[in-house]
């Protein structure tokens, strides 16, 4: 997960970041792209609650025979919750350790989890030899308003692109196209004191996936398509935040089983918002 270098902020589960010269707020692309359906989420929670229930039954009986059943069903409801933090955790940790990489940093000793990774990115580093220009950036778009953290911009074997660093176990699912889109037709990246960079053209997107069996190098069509994809998503974060408070007019009671309107003493209101 790449951690914006810019101050960010939480509001209604959805991250905003902070202009350090205006103090606007924008919201993040990855929270603009939770407005996609994700149907497959119930399912894999479900799995993981399973996993865990079979995988650890003897702990589980066992709080429930202490006579708190509600403690047991707490403990495997947050299965997800823990597996997906463990997750993050181990996320956070590489990309840090790639982006030391390459910068050209020491990285120190690496602790024996990431170390797989580590030779992984460098497999990657040997085969594909990228010029890296921007690591862990920021861009701002006010034409409509989103603001983003990119892991890379690079040269690779004379493309422009735009590159996020996945550890995913499900590997590269379709809106990473929607996300690298956001980055590529940003305004401008913006640094923590303010300053601006400009826009640096691009040729497209890709998506370095490593996972403890491997890496995969993947490229994506982030392209002006795409982009108004995400713009679409873009309105429907709105839509969902605000728009919809303001959809549904008052409700006109009716008496019961009589099918008519209750009289009202005071003027009636509009059935319909406008």
């Amino acid at each position: 997960m790449t951690t914006p270098k810019i101050n960010t902020i939480s509001r209604g589960g959805s991250r905003f970041y902070v202009n350090p010269e205006t103090g606007e707020k924008a919201p993040g692309v990855t929270s603009i792209l939770g407005m996609l359906p994700k149907p497959f989420l119930q399912h894999w929670a479900a799995k993981v609650v399973a996993t865990y229930a079979v995988e650890n039954l003897g702990d589980i009986v066992g709080i429930a025979l202490r006579g708190d059943q509600a403690g047991a069903i707490d403990y495997l409801k947050g299965a997800p919750r823990r597996d997906t933090a463990k997750a993050a955790e181990t996320g956070s940790a590489v990309h840090d350790l790639f982006e030391a990489i390459a910068k050209g940093q020491p990285v120190g000793r690496i602790h024996p989890e990431y170390k797989v990774y580590v030779d992984h990115f460098e497999a990657f580093l040997k085969e594909f030899s990228p010029e890296f220009v921007f690591l862990e950036e920021t861009v701002w778009s006010e034409a409509h308003d989103y603001a983003g953290s990119f892991d890379a911009y690079a040269v690779i074997e004379g493309e422009k692109v735009f590159l996020d660093w996945k550890t995913t176990r499900s590997g590269v699912h379709p809106e990473v196209a929607l996300q690298l889109a956001a980055y590529r037709f940003a305004d401008y990246i913006i640094r923590p004191d303010g300053s601006r960079v400009p826009q640096p053209p691009s040729t497209g997107g890709g998506v370095l996936h490593v996972r403890p069996e491997g890496w995969s190098f993947v490229p994506v069509k982030a392209d002006e398509e795409t982009f108004e994809v995400f713009k679409v998503l873009r309105q429907v974060f709105d839509w969902d935040r605000v728009g919809k408070e303001a959809v549904i007019g008052a409700p006109i009671n009716k008496v019961p089983g009589s099918g008519l309107a209750q009289k009202r003493t005071a003027a009636p209101r509009r059935a319909v918002a406008r």
